[in-house]
C-alpha cells in the first residue's frame, strides 16, 4: 500500500495512535508499535506522550463536526438554488405558464416559525400578500407569505384558536377567528387586527367558522357568519349587530366543520357523529336538506365542489349531463378520521372513496381549475388526486411537515377585473374549463380569475408552511 501521508504528518499520527493506547490501558499494544514504528525513547519520552495521548480524540471528533457542517451546508445550498431558481425570471415565466395544472412540491418555499404550540387553521387575506394562522398558544399570526415574514401577532383568546376566515364586505374585510373559549371573534384589518367584536353563544369550543358569501340569497347583505361547535350546533350570526340569527340542529355530535356555498344558499358541515349534512339556508327556517352516511369515523372536514370541478365529477358520478353551473351546491368532499375521503353528489349518495391517506384526514381543498383535489392528514403527506383520471392519487409529498398536519388553505385567486375574492373554490381559468362551463350553461364564458399557485399548511410541528411557484 502506497503511502499518502508525508513521513512528517505519519510520524505525528504514529505518535498520537502510541499515546492513545498507553492512556487507554493497552501498553503492550503501545509498546509493540513503538518497536515496529522505530520510535525510541530520545523521539518518544513521556512528556511527548503526554502532548499527544489527547490529540487523535480531537481529530476524530473534528472529523465529524465537519462532516455534519459539510452536510447542513450541503442541504442549505440546495434550498438556496431552489429559491433561486423560483425567483429567476426564465423559471417563474417558465412554471406559470399553466398555473391549471401547477401541483405543490417539496421543498416550501417558506416555513414560519413563532408559535409556541400546534398551527390548527389558517386563512389568506382576500387582497393583500397575508395569510393568518391560529394556534393552541391562544395566539393568531398574521404572516406575509410572499417574504415569510412575521408581521403580527394577536393577543385576545384565552384558549386554543381552532378556526379563522377572512371575508365580510368586499371593500372591507374583517378576519373572523373561533377557540375553545367558547367564542367567536372579530378582528379589523385596516385597523392594526383591532378587535372590533366578541360573539358569545356557543356552550362548548368553537372549532371551525367561515363567512357566508354575498352572492344572494340569505346572504344578500354580505355580513353574516356561520360558526360550527361542540355544542352540536350550528349558528349564523349578523357580524354587524353580533347577533346570532339561527341556530342550526342536527348533528348529534361534535361539528366539526363547515363550507358555506359561494352563492350564500347552502352549508355544508360535518361532525364527530359521522356524517356530513347539507343545510339550506334560503329560506326562513333553514333545514338540513341532505344527511351523507357513510364514514366509519369522525369527518374532520369538507369543501362543497366549485362548478369548474364539474366536468370531472359528472363523469365520475356517470353523469351524462353535466350539472349547470348556476348550482352551487351539486358535489361535496368530506375527510374523515376513518383515513378516507368521499365525494358526494347533492342527494347524499357516494359517488367515489379515496384510499391512500395513512392516517386522519385534517384537510381538504379544491385546485381553482377543478382539476385537482388536494388534502392533508395526521400521515405528515400532502396528496393530490386528478378528478380527470377517475380521481387516481398523481403526487404524494411525503413527510411536507416532521409532525401531523393539521390544516390546509389555497390562496384565493385574482380576477381578471383586477380585484379579488376569497375562498377556496376559485372559479376556472384554464381555457379547457371555461369551455366546459360554456357547453354545460348554454351561455357566455364566465368570469375568471388568475390561479394563485400558493397553498399552506399548519401543523403539530408549530410551523407554517408555504408551497408555490
Amino acid at each position: 500500500m502506497s503511502r499518502t501521508l508525508p513521513s512528517r504528518q505519519a510520524e505525528e499520527l504514529n505518535k498520537s495512535i502510541i499515546a492513545y493506547l498507553a492512556a487507554n490501558n493497552l501498553p503492550n499494544a503501545a509498546a509493540s508499535m513503538r518497536e515496529e514504528a522505530g520510535l525510541g525513547e530520545d523521539v518518544f519520552d513521556a512528556a511527548t506522550a503526554k502532548k499527544y495521548e489527547t490529540l487523535l480524540e480531537k481529530k476524530w471528533t473534528s472529523i465529524v463536526r465537519l462532516q455534519k457542517k459539510i452536510m447542513d451546508l450541503e442541504t442549505r445550498n440546495a434550498a438556496l438554488q431552489s429559491e433561486l431558481d423560483n425567483a429567476t425570471p426564465t423559471s417563474l415565466s417558465k412554471r406559470n405558464q399553466d398555473p391549471a395544472s401547477w401541483l405543490p412540491k417539496l421543498p416550501s418555499r417558506h416555513t414560519l416559525e413563532s408559535h409556541r404550540e400546534t398551527i390548527n387553521c389558517l386563512a389568506f387575506h382576500p387582497r393583500f400578500s397575508s395569510i393568518a394562522s391560529g394556534s393552541d398558544d391562544c395566539t393568531i399570526k398574521i404572516w406575509d407569505w410572499e417574504l415569510g415574514e412575521l408581521e403580527q401577532t394577536i393577543k385576545g383568546h384565552t384558549r386554543a384558536v381552532l378556526g379563522l376566515d377572512y371575508g365580510g364586505p368586499r371593500a372591507t374585510p374583517l378576519l373572523a377567528s373561533c377557540s375553545s373559549d367558547l367564542t367567536v371573534k372579530l378582528w379589523d384589518p385596516a385597523d392594526q387586527y383591532k378587535n372590533i367584536r366578541t360573539l358569545s353563544g356557543h356552550d362548548h369550543s368553537v372549532s371551525a367558522v367561515r363567512f357566508i358569501s354575498s352572492g344572494g340569497g340569505a346572504s344578500s347583505s354580505g355580513n353574516l357568519l356561520v360558526s360550527a361547535s361542540g355544542d352540536k350546533t350550528l349558528r349564523i350570526w349578523d357580524t354587524t349587530t353580533g347577533y346570532c340569527v339561527k341556530a342550526l340542529k342536527g348533528h348529534t355530535g361534535w361539528v366539526r366543520d363547515v363550507c358555506p356555498s359561494s352563492d350564500g344558499r347552502f352549508l355544508l358541515s360535518t361532525g364527530s357523529d359521522h356524517t356530513a349534512r347539507l343545510w339550506d339556508i334560503s329560506i326562513p327556517n333553514p333545514e338540513n336538506k341532505v344527511t351523507m352516511l357513510g364514514h366509519e369515523n369522525a369527518v374532520r372536514c369538507c369543501v362543497l365542489a366549485p362548478p369548474s370541478s364539474y366536468q370531472y365529477l359528472a363523469q365520475i358520478a356517470g353523469l351524462k349531463k353535466v350539472p349547470p353551473t348556476s348550482s352551487a351546491a351539486e358535489f361535496m368532499v368530506t375527510g374523515s378520521r376513518d383515513k378516507t375521503l368521499k365525494l358526494w353528489d347533492s342527494r347524499g349518495t357516494c359517488i367515489k372513496t379515496l384510499v391512500g391517506h395513512d392516517n386522519w384526514i385534517t384537510g381538504v381543498v379544491f385546485h381553482p381549475s377543478g382539476k385537482y383535489l388536494l388534502s392533508v392528514a395526521d400521515d405528515k403527506t400532502i396528496r393530490c388526486w386528478d378528478l380527470a383520471q377517475d380521481a387516481k392519487c398523481v403526487k404524494i409529498l411525503t413527510s411536507a411537515h416532521d409532525h401531523f398536519i393539521t390544516c390546509l388553505r389555497w390562496a384565493p385567486g385574482v380576477p381578471k377585473d383586477g380585484g379579488s375574492v376569497n375562498g377556496s373554490g376559485a372559479q376556472p381559468s384554464s381555457p379547457e374549463a371555461e369551455k366546459a362551463l360554456k357547453r354545460s350553461t348554454g351561455g357566455p364564458e364566465p368570469v375568471t380569475e388568475t390561479i394563485r399557485c400558493v397553498i399552506a399548511t399548519g401543523s403539530v410541528d408549530k410551523t407554517l408552511k408555504i408551497f408555490a411557484n
